[in-house]
């Protein structure tokens, strides 16, 4: 999914008040991790996701693979905090222009 900076900076504008409701430790992306984010995404469509792994090179592959794996677009990456955003496929709440 595709975002241009102008939808972008509107979702991080969203995202700001938000909290991580996903932590995914040292195991990575579980069976338990994927239904979360999968259902998280359905109910609010833009969410915080916390990576917490003390690799570096394994934290950026499991950013890479939330993107890939939900079909989610990326919005802001701070550290070790991820902004996700997937439109609701029959009704979105968030309108981008």
């Amino acid at each position: 999914m595709h975002l241009s900076p102008r939808q972008k900076r509107h979702l991080r504008s969203l995202a700001h008040k938000l909290k991580p409701v996903v932590l995914i430790g040292a195991a990575g992306l579980s069976e338990a991790v994927t239904r979360t984010v999968n259902e998280e995404l359905a109910n609010h469509e833009l969410i915080k996701v916390r990576v917490r792994h003390d690799d570096p090179a394994e934290r950026d592959a499991i950013i890479d693979a939330l993107g890939q794996n939900f079909n989610a677009a990326l919005v802001q990456r701070m550290g070790h905090i991820v902004t996700l955003y997937r439109p609701h496929p029959e009704k979105p709440q968030i309108k981008l222009s």
